[in-house]
C-alpha cells in the first residue's frame, strides 16, 4: 500500500492469528491453529431469538422497497414473523427430501424463509437468479429441481419469474410469491403465509434440531458439469461465524452494518456477510446494486445513505466504487465515517484501486483504513483463512482460522491445500461419488487450490495463494506454466480494460489468450456508442492499440516462455452462463470457455495467425 509513512491507521480490534507446522519425510506439512475456537451456539436461529430478546427493536435486515424508501424488520419482528412461515412449510410437509427452493435475490422476504425453514429443520436452497432469469433453457434449473424435489418454491415476483416456472416446476409444487401471482397455475401470496396459526408442533421440530440438522444447499458447479448441491450445517454456520469473531475481534465489540450486494445463493453473502449481521446483532442493508457499470450507481446511493462499520466487495466491485468515491464527497464521508475494515476475497486488488481507496480515505478522514483479504470456499462456510494485519502483496491470504487444522501436500512444484475443521462439508447431495473424490483417506478436505509460505520458515507471515493445482500446464517444450501468475500479471497489465482472461498453452508452443474486455470502457475509450456491438467494439482500432500497447509492455518484461503470452484474441461476446463458461459463483470456467470457444483457441496456434489475432514479441535477453 502506497500510504504516506507514519500516517494513522484508524484503531481496529483484531484477533490473532498463531499456528504451528510440522514437515513430515515425505514433504508434506501439517498445520494447525494455535487459537482456541470458542462456543458457538445450535443453530442460527438460536442467535435470532438471542437479539430478539436483547435487542428487540434494532433492525436487523432492510431493504429497498417500491417506493424506493428502505423497508425494515427488526429483531423482535424477524422472531415473530418466522414461526408462521415455519408453520406453513410444516403444514406443506417439507423436509431434507423435500426441502424449500428459493429462485429470487436478496430481499427480506427470502431471509425469513430462510430461517423459518432453519427453525423447524428445513434446509433451503437459494439459486442464482440467473438460472431463471438470465438462462434461456433453464438447463441448470432444471437438474436441480430434479435433483433436490422441492416441496415448496419462492419466487419474488411470479410474472418475472413465470417462464422459469413453467419450464422448471411442477404445478403440483406449492409456490409462493410476494406479488404478482404468475396466470394459470396455484400460488400463495408471502403475506397470506404470515397468517399461519403456528402450533406447538413448530416447538417440536426445532426441539430435534442439532448442530449436524442441515440448515441450506448451496450449489457450486467447480470447474465442469451441473451444479452440486453442497451440505451447509447449521454447525458450519455457527461454528464459522465463531471463527470470524476470533479473527475479527471488534465485532463484539458493538453491533456491525453492513451494506451488502453479494448474493445470498454464494456463500459470502448468504452464510459469511449475513451471518455477520445476525450473529453479532448487527443490521443488515441490502444493497440493490452489484460490481457493474450500472449497479455500481445504486451501490452509490446506498452507501450515501447508510454508513457502514464493515464493508465486503470484490475487487471488480472496489475498483468501480473508487471513481465515485474519489469525485463524490457526499458518497466519501458517509463511507468512511465509520467503516474500521475493508476486505476483499476472490481476486487481487490492483495497485491503483488500493491507492484510491487510501487517497479516498486520507481525504474524508485523514486516516488510513485497513484492509485484509481472506480465502475460502462453499465447501468452508466459507471462512478458513485471514489476515488480522494489513495486506501488504497481491495474493496473500493469511493464516488458518481458529479450530481449523490444514495440510499441504506436494504436488508437482506445488503445496496442495486439504483442509478439516468443523466448519467443512459432511459432502454433497445426493453424490456419494463426488464427496468420496472430495476427501483424502485421513478426512482432509481437497478443495484443488495450492498455497505457498509468504516468507519460506516463518509461519507467522502467513500463506500465499498459488492457483488451482489442476490449472498449471506444460508447454511443449516441457517447460511449466504457472497460471496464476501469468493470469494475475495480464490482469494488472489490462486493469481497466479487461474483465477476465483465459490462458492456453497445453502441449503448445506459446502461452494463448482469449481477453474478455470490459465493454463498457471499450467503448468509452473508442468512442462508440451503447449499441455497437461487442465484435465491431473490440475491432476498433483504438481498442486494439490499447491492448497491444499493454500486452507489448507485459511480453517485454517475462522472464521466458513461461510468462510470455505471446498470442491473444479480444473476444466480442461475454462469458455465457448457459454454456458453463461463468461458474454460479460468477468466475470464469477455463475449461468451459476453451471447449465453446475452440475454434478460437485454434486460431491461437494458426500459421500464419488470422488477421483477429493480435501477437506479443518477447525483447532477447
Amino acid at each position: 500500500m502506497n500510504a504516506e509513512q507514519g500516517l494513522h491507521l484508524r484503531p481496529v480490534r483484531m484477533g490473532t492469528m498463531r499456528a504451528e507446522a510440522e514437515t513430515r519425510a515425505d514433504g508434506t506439512v501439517y498445520v494447525r491453529s494455535l487459537e482456541l475456537l470458542g462456543a458457538y451456539p445450535r443453530s442460527m436461529t438460536d442467535r435470532l431469538a438471542h437479539w430478539a430478546a436483547v435487542t428487540p427493536d434494532a433492525v436487523f435486515i432492510a431493504d429497498r422497497g417500491e417506493d424506493g424508501g428502505w423497508r425494515t424488520v427488526t429483531y423482535a419482528e424477524a422472531n415473530r414473523l418466522i414461526r408462521p412461515l415455519a408453520q406453513a412449510m410444516l403444514d406443506a410437509k417439507l423436509s431434507p427430501e423435500h426441502p424449500l427452493l428459493i429462485l429470487s435475490g436478496n430481499e427480506i422476504e427470502h431471509a425469513l424463509l430462510g430461517y423459518a425453514a432453519m427453525l423447524v429443520g428445513v434446509p433451503h436452497a437459494p439459486l442464482s437468479p440467473a438460472y431463471s432469469l438470465v438462462s434461456k433453457d433453464f438447463a441448470k434449473l432444471k437438474y436441480i429441481v430434479g435433483q433436490l424435489e422441492p416441496g415448496m418454491v419462492y419466487a419474488s415476483d411470479g410474472e418475472k419469474f413465470g417462464p422459469a416456472l413453467a419450464a422448471a416446476i411442477d404445478p403440483a409444487i406449492p409456490l409462493v410469491v410476494r406479488k404478482n401471482p404468475p396466470a394459470g397455475r396455484a400460488s400463495r401470496l408471502f403475506s397470506d403465509l404470515t397468517q399461519t396459526v403456528p402450533t406447538t408442533e413448530i416447538d417440536a421440530a426445532n426441539a430435534t434440531v442439532t448442530a449436524d440438522t442441515i440448515a441450506k444447499f448451496l450449489f457450486t458447479s467447480g470447474s465442469t458439469g451441473m451444479p452440486k448441491a453442497v451440505i451447509t450445517t447449521q454447525r458450519m454456520l455457527t461454528c464459522n461465524q465463531e471463527m470470524i469473531r476470533t479473527a475479527l475481534a471488534f465485532l463484539a465489540d458493538e453491533p456491525p452494518v453492513l451494506v451488502d450486494w453479494m448474493p445470498w445463493n454464494h456463500v459470502a453473502g448468504g452464510s459469511h456477510n449475513l451471518g455477520i449481521a445476525l450473529y453479532n446483532g448487527g443490521s443488515f442493508y441490502v444493497d440493490d446494486g452489484m460490481a457493474t457499470p450500472e449497479g455500481i450507481r445504486r451501490t452509490v446511493r446506498n452507501l450515501t445513505d447508510i454508513a457502514p462499520t464493515l464493508y465486503f466487495n470484490v475487487p471488480k466491485g472496489y475498483e468501480l466504487l473508487v471513481e465515485h468515491l474519489l469525485a463524490d464527497q457526499p458518497l466519501r464521508d458517509s463511507f468512511f465515517s465509520r467503516v474500521k475494515l475493508l476486505q476483499y476475497a476472490g481476486a487481487s486488488l490492483s495497485q491503483h484501486v488500493w491507492d484510491g481507496l487510501d487517497s479516498a480515505a486520507r481525504a474524508a478522514t485523514g486516516e488510513r483504513i485497513m484492509i485484509i483479504t481472506g480465502y475460502g470456499s462453499t465447501e468452508t462456510a466459507p471462512f478458513a483463512f485471514t489476515t488480522t494485519w494489513v495486506v501488504d502483496r497481491a495474493g496473500l491470504v493469511g493464516l488458518p482460522a481458529a479450530g481449523l487444522e490444514i495440510k499441504l501436500v506436494p504436488d508437482g512444484e506445488k503445496l496442495e491445500l486439504r483442509l478439516k475443521g468443523p466448519n467443512v462439508t459432511p459432502g454433497y447431495w445426493k453424490a456419494p461419488d463426488k464427496t468420496a473424490e472430495c476427501f483424502d483417506e485421513e478426512g482432509y478436505y481437497k478443495i484443488g487450490d495450492a498455497l505457498k509460505f509468504a516468507e519460506p520458515g516463518n509461519i507467522a507471515r502467513g500463506f500465499v495463494f498459488d492457483g488451482r493445482v489442476s490449472e498449471d500446464f506444460k508447454l511443449a517444450t516441457g517447460t511449466w506454466v504457472n497460471m496464476a501468475g501469468v493470469r494475475a500479471g495480464a490482469i494488472a497489465a489490462a486493469t481497466g480494460l479487461m474483465r477476465d482472461i483465459v490462458l492456453t498453452g497445453l502441449d503448445r508452443n506459446h502461452i494463448g489468450a482469449l481477453i474478455f474486455p470490459d465493454l463498457t470502457a471499450c467503448r468509452a475509450l473508442a468512442d462508440l456508442g451503447p449499441d455497437v456491438s461487442g465484435e465491431e467494439v473490440v475491432a476498433h482500432p483504438a481498442v486494439r492499440a490499447a491492448f497491444q500497447q499493454r500486452f507489448d509492455a507485459l511480453a517485454a518484461n517475462a522472464t521466458g516462455s513461461a510468462s510470455h503470452i505471446a498470442r491473444a484474441v479480444i473476444v466480442g461476446t461475454p462469458p455465457s452462463s448457459d454454456a458453463g463458461e461463468i461458474t454460479d459463483k460468477g468466475s470464469i470456467n477455463q475449461r468451459a470457455v476453451m471447449a465453446a470457444r475452440a475454434q478460437l483457441v485454434a486460431d491461437l496456434y494458426a500459421d500464419p495467425a488470422p488477421s483477429h489475432v493480435m501477437s506479443f514479441e518477447r525483447k532477447a535477453r
